[in-house]
């Protein structure tokens, strides 16, 4: 996926749903990330799949999505 593609892709992100995303690429669990933004776990898990599902990052046995989601992150 080129560079465009990738951060085309982010820009269909909600503001809520990139500060997810950016929490994750530094590291932090769901627990730390909902701790930070003052939201439930579930919250949390409900954004990681819409990031997950607006980034076309299906479940895969072979593939690690949320480090997938965060190399998209990284490069765009």
């Amino acid at each position: 996926m080129g560079a465009s593609r990738r951060a085309e892709s982010l820009g269909t992100l909600t503001p809520r749903e990139r500060d997810v995303l950016a929490m994750m690429a530094e590291g932090r669990s769901n627990n730390a990330i909902a701790k930070a933004l003052f939201l439930s776990s579930g919250s949390v898990e409900k954004h990681v799949t819409q990031i997950f599902t607006k980034l076309g990052l299906s479940p895969s046995e072979s593939d690690h999505r949320r480090v997938l989601a965060v190399l998209r992150y990284l490069q765009a």
